[in-house]
């Protein structure tokens, strides 16, 4: 079984078509038989980029927004491993944004995934793999010991 800690920017591939959504696809499908991790913020990025897509000139209509954002919802009850934010992964993301180039949600990311990598490895799983689609994030997640992926690199 592989872990993957998906950011927004990755897991938003699932839900919109995008560079990369087919090789997201193949990641998040059940039969595949990987655990996938978000934060519990992830939740709110990406609904908010499913309804900004909505909103645009050539968006999505209101009933893809409406069914897109069920499924997002029905895939965070039944599928993600979801992690809540804690007082010391907004310590750890702090920090962060002191150490490297991140946008404070991307920090909050980082850091919910350094915690979940500490606890996958203690439990006796193997290492997780950061997936995110912004360059900034990455080299932090490299920086910190993470293995990553770019979904925008598996067109």
């Amino acid at each position: 079984m592989m872990l993957f800690f998906l950011d927004s920017s990755a897991l938003v591939k699932r839900y919109l078509t995008e560079i990369g959504s087919a090789w997201i696809g193949s990641l998040t499908d059940p039969a595949a038989g990987n655990s996938i991790v978000v934060a519990d913020i992830t939740r709110v990025e990406v609904s908010a980029a499913i309804a900004a897509r909505h909103r645009t000139v050539r968006g999505i209509s209101r009933d893809e927004r409406d069914a897109l954002v069920g499924l997002l919802l029905y895939h965070f009850d039944a599928e993600y491993v979801i992690s809540s934010l804690s007082n010391l992964i907004i310590d750890q993301a702090v920090r962060l944004t002191q150490t490297h180039r991140l946008r404070g949600y991307d920090a909050v990311q980082l850091a919910t995934a350094l915690d979940m990598h500490t606890t996958a490895l203690a439990a006796g799983f193997s290492p997780l793999t950061f997936v995110a689609a912004d360059d900034d994030l990455l080299a932090a997640a490299r920086a910190e010991g993470l293995a990553a992926e770019n979904p925008n690199l598996h067109p």
